[in-house]
């Protein structure tokens, strides 16, 4: 696989990097920070990658620059095949809810920004036979609920989206993976309370890198939060209202 990874400097896009790198993928790192991505590359190549790694400048707050960005990670990878955008935007309902100009900004970066990249990278896979398109939503854009609806709405539109990409791109060769994690421990979930279920980054990597062999549409991480979210997805709107979760 020749693949862009788009948030692989920490968390769940390192994981997913490293598991990649050491099966022989070549890998082109995208990002805004020049000195992580190269310690990311430079990590990836110590720990056995056997594939190129490189790197190039993407900033999900820049959107005039994916072509560029895009451009330079075919130049580094020799044609990609594969696009994983595990980069996103996270800060407590409280912290939102106060402050229109952070909502913002996680809501354009989330969905926004994440659905512009994909669109353009899957109109590139398609002109060239298709490819593979990986996006990490949320469990949280399953089911809204009042303790992080704010969260969950940038998550529903991504996952919305992502579900149309697949209809609409499937028949010209592009595979579209939706990736929904339940609480994962990882910098961003730092110092939030730790709820059931809770997963690690290495441990849903090899569950998200099987679905990108596979191609399914959808996959949940840890697999529980599948059932998890059935059952919520089924509960009425009254009794959503009385619950304090």
């Amino acid at each position: 696989m020749k693949a862009i990874v788009v948030g692989a400097t920490r968390g769940m896009g390192r994981a997913l990097a490293r598991l990649m790198a050491e099966r022989g993928d070549a890998l082109c790192l995208l990002g805004r920070d020049a000195g992580e991505l190269e310690t990311s590359a430079h990590d990836l190549l110590a720990r056995g990658a056997r594939g190129p790694v490189t790197t190039a400048r993407l900033d999900l707050a820049e959107p005039a620059g994916f072509d560029a960005a895009l451009d330079a990670a075919d130049r580094a990878v020799g044609g990609f095949d594969a696009l994983v955008v595990t980069a996103g935007d996270f800060a407590p309902q409280e912290a939102l809810g106060r402050d229109p100009a952070r909502l913002r900004r996680l809501l354009d970066l989330n969905f926004t920004a994440a659905a512009v990249l994909c669109q353009q990278a899957a109109e590139r896979l398609a002109g060239r036979g298709g490819g593979t398109i990986c996006a990490f939503s949320s469990v949280a854009g399953d089911k809204a609920r009042r303790s992080n609806y704010l969260y969950g709405a940038s998550k529903a539109g991504l996952s919305a989206f992502l579900e149309g990409l697949y209809l609409a791109y499937g028949d010209r060769g592009v595979r579209v993976v939706c990736v929904r994690p339940g609480f994962v421990r990882t910098a961003m979930t730092a110092g939030l309370p730790v709820p059931p279920f809770a997963g690690d980054p290495d441990s849903v990597a090899r569950v998200v890198l099987r679905a990108i062999d596979r191609g399914a549409p959808v996959v949940y991480a840890p697999p529980i939060w599948r059932w998890v979210m059935l059952v919520m997805r089924l509960l009425p709107r009254s009794v959503m209202r009385r619950v304090r979760f």
